[in-house]
């Protein structure tokens, strides 16, 4: 095989008769257009150019490929075009899987800008129970709370910390009281629940402060424990990322020692360069953390 740039040195110097004006044309010196051209030659194995005082005339072969040399060239040329052109083309659907209380607290507003900024992009959110596995290309982009995500693949950054921490309503906290050290919770009712994406680090939490049954409902989703907590129904553990900004919200007691959870921007290693994807991605990150400065 030979270096495929060299045919670029090989029409310029068909074009111009020397190596001195293929130079100006590729920007190179004389010395450099000349060491390409012998250097094709070499490993094509064939004369292409005599050489003479007056200049680089070519051979009869270099005659019969010149015509070949110039289709690559076009060939070339267009491949870049339609890559700029993929490049350029910010459109599509991208799938964004999230749980159901972020995608109905903080991610509202970030995704109206989003829209504004890119109206060629359909965003479709899955805020399905189930964990979603990007490697097999269920989803997108995810939006997680994890100490640190694992998965075949995965590519991610870190926003914010994200901590569980007890919530009360305003209401509550005005009728029952705000709980101020873990040996007042056992006072207190707790809405439990959230699917199997909350519910598991939910009732660890419960279990090691041993206030399981001090749960009195029992919610399918996550938005549920939040629409009942904000009725004044109870206690609950959530992820305080969306929980502070919430101005019904209390925060009752500080996260547990050891608490590493933070919120993750998720992607498939395969996904990374794919325009509509990154334009998200870069969105997104800039916008939640701008939000996580603003409570700093």
């Amino acid at each position: 095989m030979f270096d495929w740039n060299d045919l670029r040195f090989f029409l310029a110097v068909a074009e111009t008769g020397s190596t001195l004006g293929a130079g100006k044309i590729l920007k190179v010196s004389q010395t450099t257009a000349a060491r390409r051209i012998t250097a094709l030659e070499r490993d094509l194995g064939l004369s292409l150019f005599e050489r003479s005082p007056a200049g680089y005339a070519l051979t009869p072969v270099g005659e019969a490929l010149l015509e070949r040399a110039r289709a690559v060239d076009v060939a070339a040329a267009d491949f870049a075009e339609r890559a700029a052109s993929q490049a350029r083309d910010i459109s599509g659907t991208v799938k964004l899987t999230t749980l159901d209380l972020y995608a109905e607290t903080v991610l509202p507003p970030i995704l109206n800008r989003l829209r504004a900024d890119y109206p060629a992009i359909r965003i479709e959110i899955d805020t399905s129970q189930e964990r979603r596995d990007l490697a097999a290309g269920v989803a997108d982009i995810a939006i997680r709370n994890s100490k640190e995500p694992k998965g075949a693949g995965l590519i991610g950054r870190r926003i914010a910390d994200d901590p569980w921490c007890v919530y009360c309503s305003r209401a509550y906290a005005e009728a029952n009281g705000v709980p101020l050290d873990a040996g007042e919770l056992a006072n207190h009712v707790f809405i439990g629940g959230g699917g199997e994406n909350f519910w598991p680090i939910y009732r660890d939490w419960l279990r090691e402060n041993d206030l399981e049954d001090a749960v009195a409902m029992h919610h399918a989703t996550a938005t549920g424990i939040l629409s009942a907590v904000r009725a004044g129904g109870g206690l609950a553990v959530m992820p305080s990322f969306f929980a502070d900004r919430d101005p019904d919200l209390i925060r009752c007691l500080p996260p547990r020692r050891g608490d590493g959870s933070g919120l993750w921007l998720l992607t498939h290693e395969r996904l990374r360069d794919v325009p509509r994807i990154r334009a998200v991605l870069d969105f997104l990150a800039k916008e939640l953390k701008r939000l996580a400065l603003q409570a700093a």
